[in-house]
């Protein structure tokens, strides 16, 4: 199992003696505007929901969130987060031989090892600003019978356009495809189109409430596909895999999809305007910061700088930040910030600048 995930703010706090209140963890890419309203009172109100023991299957979350999907229920399976169907899929499609669309999320590799299946990678560079050359990727398919997909892209933020990402998959109908969506309600609402109504036998798609609806704690996950594909994922799943909480959560949503929609643009039109105030701030500098359709950035920091170095100097001010040496394709040069409030955007912003020697930020 990979050590390097954000988001580990107690081994911070104990390394630097600190409470773990006082770290403004920027390593984790959950939505900085909090929860959808009233979901925490909801779950407030039922915490004696513990006592019972959750639908086994989740089929209650799993209407909800066909719901918000506009798909069939009968397309989709809940799990304990998505991280259970990236550890499962290779063995439910018995893959051989898998590629991995990169640098991404290390999960997907870590879960090819686990069955045995060495992957091999297909990586986006710099000089692209890591968006993936569809056609080069379609060249390389032949030789492969799963391709793991991560759209838009962690750490990077590139989307990859999702009328090719259809055409791609339909031409390779050998192939299946695992792509996981976890970041797309982030992206602005004229891009975001899923591929979970696509209704190609080859596809698989992973759904996340963790990071839009700010509940990675919670542990929900859920699968979109056709019935052969879903067939051979249900054949590895878990009784109760999602426990009573966040099945009560899901739920909540689906009951409340007005608002989940409002909550949705409130998000994308905040990380619309932050994004652009922060990427301002950072401009001029000696730092590259990366366009991205999601609420964090990959930054390039300058020769002379290292992940570790500037990590430690923003920990050493209460920051935690990604360092992204750690993903396949990447270096000690990368690191991955996600934002947060305006203040605290401010505030990490003129703390990198200053770290790096290249003075205060501005104001814009």
């Amino acid at each position: 199992m990979i050590q390097g995930h954000g988001g580990n703010v107690a081994a911070l706090a104990e390394e630097l003696g600190c409470r773990p209140e006082e770290i403004v963890d920027m390593s984790s890419n959950i939505n900085p505007l909090g929860s959808v309203p009233g979901l925490i009172d909801h779950l407030r109100e039922h915490l004696g929901r513990i006592r019972v023991l959750p639908e086994v299957d989740g089929k209650g979350a799993i209407r909800a969130i066909a719901a918000l999907l506009g798909v069939d229920e009968q397309r989709v399976l809940a799990g304990g987060g998505t991280t259970q169907f990236i550890y499962t899929a290779c063995a439910a499609l018995a893959s051989r031989r898998a590629l991995i669309v990169g640098p991404t999320y290390a999960d997907y590799t870590d879960g090819c090892r686990v069955h045995g299946v060495e992957p091999d990678f297909f990586l986006a560079g710099p000089e692209t600003g890591f968006a993936p050359d569809v056609e080069r990727l379609a060249a390389r398919l032949s030789a492969y019978d799963t391709v793991f997909l991560c759209n838009p892209n962690n750490p990077t933020g590139q989307l990859i356009d999702p009328a090719a990402l259809v055409q791609l998959c339909r031409h390779h109908p050998q192939v299946r495809f695992v792509i996981d969506e976890s970041y797309l309600p982030f992206v602005p609402a004229e891009q975001a189109r899923s591929l979970s109504n696509c209704l190609l036998d080859n596809v698989v798609v992973l759904w996340s409430v963790s990071k839009i609806f700010g509940m990675p704690g919670l542990r929900a996950g859920f699968l979109v596909a056709n019935g052969p594909l879903i067939d051979r994922f249900r054949r590895y799943m878990q009784p109760w895999s999602v426990n009573t909480l966040a099945q009560e959560a899901v739920c909540f949503l689906g009951r409340n999809q007005e608002a989940v929609e409002a909550f949705i643009e409130r998000t994308r039109a905040y990380l619309s305007e932050e994004g652009t105030l922060f990427r301002q701030r950072l401009h001029g500098g000696r730092l590259h910061v990366y366009p991205s359709t999601t609420s964090y950035f990959l930054l390039r920091l300058p020769e002379d700088h290292t992940a570790a170095g500037i990590c430690r100097a923003l920990a050493e001010r209460r920051f935690l930040i990604r360092n992204c040496a750690n993903f396949h394709g990447l270096d000690e040069r990368y690191i991955r910030i996600a934002l947060k409030d305006a203040a605290t955007n401010r505030a990490v912003a003129e703390h990198l600048l200053a770290a790096i020697g290249a003075g205060q930020a501005g104001r814009p």
